[in-house]
């Protein structure tokens, strides 16, 4: 039976969220047309990728462009801006030369999410393709805790949760809870955690039943303060599945009423919210949808 967040011991039942909600959104034609695309589906957060996600290689951004960006972000009313990392980067991986790859393009994408005056860089724990995960979890956390301190003003790092699929790391809180304390206590304030619903969902941890039991695991685990982004995503896998598919809110596998619970919940009701939803053949008008419909969950039921 879905639980809410009126029993006892839980968070309390509360109205519509302020947390800034948006989605990803297409940098095509420069990173500074991205904010006008966010505020076209009025969105307050927005999320980006500041180079080609399959690719090693990324282009140079201006500094007249990152200007342009953050003047955009400010007159579309963003509130909170995220860059989601290369997914080639594998920072816990045994191969030297991928490794060497990996550090220097999270060293570049630390570096352009500084330039653009971002809040948050999210990244995959990486997988641990030699077996030895808790070496794996070392080594990400040396990695990402040099390149913090090589970029001092930049934005918080981000550790997404994963579906679990083969060798990656963090499927389990705990697993991303280890990771988190390697992390040198000096730079302990630049590191957190996005929790990615799709994802957690098809890890094991039943929120379509009992998302306040998520997100008490998650607490005990990790820590609620260490939660600062959401990635808002319906599941097309099953519960426990590993399958890392996402669907629009209230069309897979979660549905919508555990969404309306994690929205409500007084613990995480600030916390910033981004979709990652299948984009169709009129990308705006399916954001704005998914979008309409987190907030009126937020909401909640109307009176009468």
């Amino acid at each position: 039976m879905l639980e809410d967040p009126t029993r006892t011991g839980q968070g309390d039942r509360v109205g519509a969220g302020d947390a800034p909600l948006g989605s990803h959104v297409s940098t095509r034609g420069g990173v500074e047309r991205a904010p006008a695309r966010s505020g076209d589906i009025g969105a307050d957060a927005m999320q980006i990728f500041t180079s080609a996600p399959q690719r090693w290689s990324a282009s140079r951004i201006s500094n007249e462009s990152a200007a342009a960006f953050r003047a955009g972000v400010i007159e579309a009313g963003i509130r909170t801006t995220v860059a989601h990392d290369s997914y080639l980067i594998n920072l816990a991986t045994d191969r030297d030369d991928l490794l060497a790859r990996s550090i220097s393009a999270f060293n570049a994408e630390l570096e352009r999410a500084s330039l653009l005056g971002l809040d948050f860089l999210v990244t995959h724990p990486g997988n641990a393709t030699g077996g030895n995960r808790a070496e794996a979890s070392n080594q990400n956390a040396r990695a990402v805790a040099a390149a913090l301190a090589s970029f001092p003003d930049g934005p918080t790092v981000l550790f997404e949760t994963t579906a679990g699929a083969g060798t990656a790391l963090g499927s389990r809180f705990d697993e991303l809870a280890l990771i988190l304390e390697r992390i040198p206590a000096k730079l302990s304030d630049r590191v957190g955690v996005c929790l990615d619903t799709a994802h957690v969902f098809a890890a094991g941890y039943d929120l379509e039943s009992d998302p306040i039991s998520v997100l008490d695991a998650f607490d005990r685990d990790i820590g609620l303060d260490r939660l600062r982004l959401f990635h808002l995503n319906d599941s097309v896998g099953a519960l426990g599945s590993r399958r890392d598919r996402h669907a629009n809110i209230g069309e897979g596998n979660i549905g919508t009423e555990a969404f309306g619970c994690l929205l409500r919940d007084s613990r995480v009701a600030h916390v910033p919210g981004i979709l990652e939803t299948p984009k169709g053949d009129d990308p705006a008008a399916s954001d704005r949808r998914n979008l309409e419909m987190l907030r009126a969950l937020s909401a909640g039921p109307s009176d009468g």
